[in-house]
């Protein structure tokens, strides 16, 4: 069988923490910044560790080779 390759879209999104954990991007941030809360644009900064069902997810189909 041909080597796995790696899904280059979810090399961009998403990257492995030493322990294992995925890290992306906080969602909701795009547009429409008006109608959110200041709180909420202020907590969406930055990156997020995502739940370990949906990491399990990105882990087994889209980085292969992490």
């Amino acid at each position: 069988m041909p080597k796995l390759k790696t899904k280059s879209g979810a090399k961009k999104r998403f990257r492995l923490t030493g322990t294992g954990k995925v890290v992306a991007a906080q969602a909701g941030k795009r547009h429409g910044m008006r109608k959110r809360s200041q709180t909420m644009i202020r907590n969406a900064r930055g990156t997020t560790t995502l739940c370990e069902s949906d990491a399990r997810i990105i882990k087994r189909n889209f980085l292969v080779n992490g």
